[in-house]
């Protein structure tokens, strides 16, 4: 039923939500993109975390230790000795191997294997290996992978869509997490850290500006969509699929135009302040 779309509206695209923010940005502070950022990296991570725990099946034992075992080699011989980029990718395509055989979710190879990857220099050009497939990853990623999911899965036909299915309770809980569940869980945990004192916001941002930012929180858009084909399982023209591409089209366009919005204005002020300030000084 749709209570198993849940998970679908808490991971954040990340390649979507920082291009609508640089959109607008021109004005903002840098502190508020290394903020979201921190939050979209954090939010998948956490909805990797839900997908092995969720949609995994059939968990085999002797794969997982095999994994481990690999996973603490690679890390130890790491930190002592650089190890040739060709190792790293053929580790990698092993631990994922292990992983299919695992019954668990392939989603966590990346995590698990980014984890043990250097991040200290380790070259005469001082990027780590980390830094150099991040590096020579991103264009493939940004430009290649993205979109062809994104065109693979995102596409609906709108023909024959009646109003019942368009207001079906798993597109209007998918579409209310991602822009109203998104900016009430975002602005206010921050609102509340800064209140209890456990928290401040981003160096020289303001409360519209970090507002602004917590709306694009909700641009899910790829996550969200991979998530779903995973709780619901089918045929991609299946009713399921459709009610949530709708969902989460609705939601991320909601969020996204309304983030875009707020941030526009914010900029607008921030800039006008910026004129008016040199003003005041010699008056």
């Amino acid at each position: 039923g749709p209570h198993g779309g849940w998970p679908i509206p808490l991971a954040t695209d990340i390649a979507f939500a920082l291009a609508v923010f640089a959109m607008v940005a021109r004005n903002l502070p840098s502190s508020l993109r290394v903020f979201l950022l921190t939050l979209a990296i954090v939010d998948d991570l956490g909805a990797i975390a839900l997908i092995a725990v969720l949609f995994s099946s059939g968990v085999q034992i002797a794969p997982l230790l095999w994994i481990a075992g690999l996973l603490v080699a690679g890390a130890l011989v790491g930190q002592w000795k650089k190890i040739p980029a060709p190792f790293w990718v053929l580790g990698f395509g092993l631990v994922w191997y292990l992983t299919v055989l695992s019954g668990l979710s392939t989603s966590l190879t990346a995590v698990a294997f980014a984890a043990i990857v250097p991040v200290k220099d380790r070259r005469s050009d001082g990027q780590s290996p980390l830094q150099e497939a991040m590096h020579d990853l991103h264009p493939y990623v940004a430009y290649v992978i993205l979109p062809l999911f994104a065109f693979a899965k995102a596409g609906v036909s709108f023909a024959g869509l009646s109003l019942e299915q368009a207001l079906a309770p798993l597109v209007l809980g998918i579409a209310f997490g991602l822009f109203v569940g998104k900016q009430i869980g975002v602005f206010g945990a921050a609102a509340l850290a800064s209140a209890i004192g456990v928290g401040r916001r981003p160096t020289g941002a303001t409360w519209l500006e970090l507002y602004g930012v917590s709306l694009l929180c909700g641009v899910g858009f790829t996550m969200s969509l991979f998530i779903g084909i995973l709780a619901f399982p089918g045929a991609i023209d299946s009713p399921e699929q459709v009610e949530v591409k709708i969902g989460v089209l609705g939601g991320s366009m909601l969020s996204a135009i309304t983030g875009a919005t707020v941030l526009a204005i914010a900029a607008r002020r921030r800039k006008k302040l910026a004129e008016l300030t040199p003003d005041t000084h010699t008056s």
